[in-house]
């Protein structure tokens, strides 16, 4: 069996092929524009998407079966007799919809979305963003009055051009604040919250199943599981039993924990539940969410600001960690996520001196990506018991001074599967069935076990943490 993983990311799309020898291949990138309108807003071109998903199923030639996973929270609207988009797909880190979320807590609406989707109000999931596409696209409101409104995230969009289903999957509409954990459906009263029609909205199926087929190098190929990335990559690593634990450093950090046959809600400690996965005729298996928003994006950010020119430079430091040195930076540039939930937040140097070289502060950056996730797995730990090993991917994983400091953080052992691709492989697994055994190269790759403690540390970040958050609700100097 031949199949390809459509992965689908923030940043690029991507195709893996994977056949039953285990060997997966990317054979197609395609890197998309990031669009700023303004402050706090992040949008993609839906067609210019659409274009490079495209690009990556013609360069996959013959295959059996396709999977794509998506960003998850991204969504947009389109017609659906034309299938033409109406809105730019507003991106999972936008914020434009922060005054309304906070007037939704201020209502005390929180106490509905975290009951029935487990998910507080936040800007972060699609329910704000598509209400704001109902309240200021006036194509969506004469569209939804003549029923030709379809909403959706990214998946249904591609999935509907390609093959004419409106459909997406569970795990995807877990992401949305619209599905009720319970009943796995569009949950009414959710959907009337953010006055956003439901019968607009996708039909919700199983990840592994079907979505109907494209017509791929002369035949049909069906489409076997839609997935949003990071349960992909949940999949990818291997992860299957309660406490199974991997962390994917892309644009932020994201951990994903496996709780089985149970949802595991804990408010107070910012982590939400989610569904990892569901395969055709079974019950889901559910999962915990914990994300930092910049992870990788900080480390680009300090590349722009001419903190270092090439990623080489920054794999070791003769230096003692910054951190110990009185040195830390908080990666809050978007905000915080769990377990703060602090939109308000702001990236933060602290403990700079005269002395501090670009360098230094290039490696607190490291440090506070690392000190950051820290402190999600050990709110992860509390409620699941996390393994003495933890696998991660993403751009980061390939730093070697990271990736120690985070073993030694952590004080546990960490993996750095050696294809990289756990994301893009999940995803190819699951379009080849339920029943698909891990490749052994997943298993294989980098290992790193802590080395040193280091008294504390953690207590001096959590300080300046606290010192990050709430800045942009301060009054500000006129």
């Amino acid at each position: 069996m031949r199949v390809v993983a459509i992965d689908q990311g923030t940043s690029s799309t991507r195709a893996l092929v994977l056949d039953e020898t285990g060997k997966g291949q990317i054979v197609c990138t395609r890197e998309h524009r990031q669009i700023y309108p303004q402050a706090g807003w992040v949008e993609h071109d839906p067609e210019e998407l659409l274009a490079h998903v495209t690009d990556c199923l013609e360069a996959a030639g013959p295959v059996d079966a396709v999977g794509i996973d998506n960003q998850g929270e991204s969504c947009l609207a389109w017609d659906s007799e034309t299938g033409r988009a109406i809105s730019p797909v507003i991106v999972w880190q936008d914020r434009r919809t922060e005054n309304f979320i906070e007037q939704l807590k201020s209502d005390g609406a929180q106490e509905l979305t975290m009951a029935r989707a487990g998910l507080p109000p936040d800007p972060y999931f699609s329910a704000s963003k598509l209400k704001w596409i109902m309240d200021n696209v006036s194509a969506a409101r004469d569209l939804s009055a003549r029923g030709r409104l379809y909403l959706g995230t990214t998946d249904a969009f591609f999935i509907h051009r390609l093959t004419g289903v409106f459909a997406t999957d569970i795990t995807t509409a877990s992401r949305t604040s619209l599905l009720n954990l319970e009943t796995g459906q569009w949950d009414p009263d959710l959907c009337d919250l953010f006055k956003v029609p439901v019968e607009a909205l996708p039909e919700i199926r199983p990840t592994m199943g079907d979505f109907g087929a494209i017509r791929l190098a002369g035949r049909a190929a069906p489409v076997r599981a839609s997935v949003v990335d990071q349960q992909a990559a949940l999949y990818g690593h291997g992860c299957r039993r309660a406490g199974d634990a991997k962390i994917t450093f892309g644009t932020g950090a994201f951990a994903l924990a496996v709780t089985g046959n149970r949802i595991v809600r804990a408010p107070d400690k910012g982590l939400l539940p989610t569904i990892g996965w569901q395969a055709a005729g079974e019950k889901p298996v559910y999962a915990l969410d914990g994300g930092v928003y910049c992870a990788s994006s900080a480390l680009n950010w300090a590349k722009s600001l001419g903190l270092f020119a090439r990623f080489d430079e920054i794999n070791r430091f003769d230096s003692a960690p910054a951190i110990t040195r009185n040195l830390v930076f908080v990666p809050a540039l978007t905000g915080l996520g769990c377990p703060f939930w602090d939109g308000s937040a702001a990236g933060l140097w602290i403990g700079m001196s005269l002395d501090t070289s670009p360098k230094d502060m290039v490696q607190a950056i490291l440090e506070g990506i690392a000190l950051r996730t820290a402190q999600v797995i050990d709110a992860m730990d509390d409620l699941v018991s996390i393994g003495d090993g933890i696998s991660i991917d993403g751009g980061m994983s390939r730093n070697r001074y990271f990736c120690q400091f985070l073993a030694d953080v952590l004080q546990r052992r960490i993996h750095v599967p050696s294809s990289g691709e756990q994301t893009a492989l999940g995803t190819a697994m699951m379009a080849m069935g339920p029943d698909c055994s891990l490749p052994a190269e997943t298993q294989q790759g980098a290992s790193y076990v802590p080395k040193a403690e280091y008294d504390g540390v953690r207590e001096r970040f959590a300080d300046a943490t606290g010192r990050a958050r709430n800045w942009h609700n301060t009054t500000r100097l006129s």
